[in-house]
């Protein structure tokens, strides 16, 4: 059988290609064995739905016959949607920067039968040009190499397994304590684009993981620079072009140093990290501008992301009617005709719209002119305005929606709505999130194992590391919003679970794929992060919360173990440790507050005293007549006084003396 056979599959990104005239097959042990029985090499490609420049070369090459034809008489050839199966994206882009190329999507790698990578790069184009080589030329040349110079490529493969299956160096070591963070934080502050945030230079990511290190450094610190840093940082995404001004939403990156022109694809997993980011820059500045992008995101994800079984998509495309961005720009003439000649003067003025245009002709909404928003009269102005643009917008060629449900990035939105749910007071976000949690961890589960991926009744499964992580994430955030215990008790099942099938006994952590998941050349694991943050990562801080609500002193041992195992990481690339180096922070630094009410007397007032000061680092429980925590917490069988709602505020083995008065609790919640 060789001719294409995606078709039967569930991944949109797959079912993109599955007309193409190349004989695509997905990633199994099928495409491997037939690789094999043909003693031909495999042609991996690695995209994703949303992915621009994986639709460039799709229609430049998969979909020319001409093209279509070499790559069939020489390659067998596997499409892999990153997004379903990133343990092997994880693997082979791993190999291309053992290559010394620089990673991206569309990932082009070219393996030996058995899977074993050889050579590869990005995208190439169908005809040289961008200093690449023409794609034929390539595919040619490596079918060459493969026939004529055999040893070659045993020599490559070798080397490129020597490197995958290395251990971490334990070469570099570092004392993993509190000046370890302050220096670390020193030195990633001075890569901050002090006028416009993010990193200096184009193109700019959010980088929400650095952000958030960066903000802890503040809390501990005291240095109005991190949080300075921060704050430009989200004031110029909430302004700039990267910001969806009509619908909501936050595409994956801006290609320029100044965040207006955006690569228009929207992913979930950026937006939930945003708007947790935003949450808490709200909670500390009372900016409405924070609160209001959180609203309109949120908004955005509940019309246009949320699939039939109540959890949300993965990702809009960037590309409608064949061109990157269509469906979000606007020329002058037609705000003009939507909203009037009088009212498109002050839009226009408001959001940088030109008759000429501000990119390629054409105008993308931004309000660059100031972080500030204008009077309320203004702002009411510019609503009406918009809602008639969106109207408009919502009669345009929609970019295609990739409604597959992924459980780790569904876990980071659904910590992002608990959390700014509570803070909001939006009861109806916080019951959005709990409706995804409740088909993440019940239909689309087995049992007590997660599947990752889900779309048409089809499941990727087991599911990976980062599942598990971010859904636990998840569930500590519904328990802190609502302190109901289910929520605890999942969170608990889910790391037994995690622990059983992931741990790495020689090097304390845990891998991405599971004991009982299909075995691959590697099994892979991360301290670091990429886009989203590691597994290891994320798990750390659960840990620490775990332990603090808990008391159990396996999470502690657990925690300080993969802390210390991740230091040769945290040596090699301290920019893609933050997530580490955050866990190490709540290590240090955790704020049990604890609040103990008569039995039935409300301690709303307390509780919201700590929801609108709220900090990172803060590990909220509520209890009725005494403090049912661990025998080892301080704060154990702790009562109220005085029949009152009380609060004890716990920094290592000291609480402080029992509060009732909002006022005095909101002094000891800052570090």
């Amino acid at each position: 059988m060789t001719e294409n056979q995606l078709a039967t599959q569930s991944s949109p990104y797959l079912l993109q290609h599955k007309d193409n005239p190349v004989h695509w097959r997905p990633w199994g042990p099928a495409a491997l064995e037939e690789a094999r029985r043909q003693s031909k090499p495999i042609l991996l490609s690695v995209g994703y739905a949303a992915c621009h420049w994986c639709h460039v070369m799709a229609h430049e090459s998969f979909e020319d016959p001409a093209t279509a034809a070499v790559m069939n008489r020489l390659f067998v050839n596997i499409k892999v949607d990153r997004e379903e199966r990133p343990d092997i994206d994880q693997i082979y882009m791993s190999a291309l920067h053992a290559l010394g190329e620089q990673g991206g999507w569309p990932l082009t790698m070219f393996l030996t039968p058995d899977g074993e990578p050889i050579w590869g790069g990005t995208y190439f184009p169908r005809t040289a040009r961008y200093g690449r080589p023409a794609f034929v030329s390539i595919l040619e040349e490596i079918a060459r190499v493969v026939r004529e110079e055999p040893e070659t490529i045993s020599h490559n493969a070798g080397l490129l397994m020597q490197h995958l299956k290395a251990p971490q160096s334990d070469a570099a070591r570092l004392t993993l304590d509190r000046d370890l963070l302050d220096r670390a934080a020193a030195r990633l502050l001075g890569l901050i684009d002090r006028e416009h945030g993010g990193i200096k230079g184009a193109p700019k990511f959010p980088q929400a993981t650095l952000l958030d290190f960066l903000w802890r450094a503040g809390e501990r610190t005291g240095d109005p620079a991190y949080r300075d840093a921060v704050l430009t940082t989200l004031r110029n995404i909430c302004q700039g072009g990267i910001y969806d001004h009509l619908g909501g939403g936050f595409a994956r990156y801006s290609v320029d140093d100044r965040w207006l022109v955006p690569h228009f694809e929207k992913m979930l997993y950026d937006n939930g990290q945003l708007v947790t980011l935003l949450t808490q820059a709200f909670i500390a500045t009372g900016d409405r501008l924070f609160a209001d992008r959180v609203a309109e995101t949120i908004a955005w994800l509940a019309r246009e992301m949320v699939t039939p079984e109540e959890a949300f998509a993965a990702s809009i495309d960037a590309d409608s009617e064949g061109h990157e961005g269509r469906f979000y720009v606007w020329t002058h003439d037609e705000i003009v005709d939507v909203v009037g000649e009088a009212e498109a003067v002050f839009f226009a003025r408001a959001y940088g719209v030109y008759p000429d245009g501000n990119w390629e002709g054409v105008n993308i909404l931004n309000r660059l002119g100031t972080t500030s928003l204008l009077t309320d009269a203004d702002e009411a102005r510019l609503a009406a305005a918009r809602a008639k643009l969106l109207s408009r917008r919502d009669g345009r060629v929609r970019p295609a929606t990739d409604d597959k449900v992924l459980a780790d990035w569904n876990g980071l939105m659904i910590a992002a709505l608990a959390s700014a749910g509570a803070t909001f007071q939006r009861f109806d976000w916080i019951a959005m999130a709990d409706r995804a949690f409740a088909f993440i961890t019940g239909p689309m589960a087995r049992g007590d194992r997660l599947a990752h991926s889900w779309r048409d009744d089809k499941s990727v499964f087991p599911g990976l590391a980062t599942d598990y992580a971010d859904t636990i994430t998840a569930a500590l955030a519904l328990h802190a919003a609502t302190q109901e215990p289910h929520y605890l008790a999942e969170a608990e099942k889910l790391a037994a679970t995690l622990r059983r099938h992931h741990w790495d006994d020689d090097a304390p952590g845990y891998f991405l794929s599971a004991d009982d998941a299909e075995a691959l050349i590697v099994r892979p694991r991360s301290a670091t992060d990429e886009a989203t943050p590691s597994a290891n990562s994320v798990m750390a801080q659960n840990l620490v919360r775990l332990w603090h609500l808990t008391g159990n002193h396996a999470y502690r041992d657990d925690v300080d173990a993969i802390i210390e195992a991740s230091a040769p990481a945290v040596a090699g690339n301290l920019f893609a440790a933050t997530g580490m180096l955050s866990a190490l922070d709540l290590r240090l630094n955790a704020t049990d507050v604890v609040i103990v009410a008569p039995s039935g007397v409300s301690p709303s007032a307390l509780v919201d005293t700590v929801r609108r000061h709220w900090t990172p680092n803060i590990i909220l429980s509520v209890h009725a007549g005494a403090a049912g925590l661990s025998p080892s917490h301080p704060a154990c069988g702790k009562t109220a006084l005085d029949d009152k709602p009380t609060a004890y505020v716990c920094r290592g083995e000291t609480c402080s003396l029992p509060i009732t008065d909002p006022q005095a609790l909101v002094a000891l919640l800052r570090p």
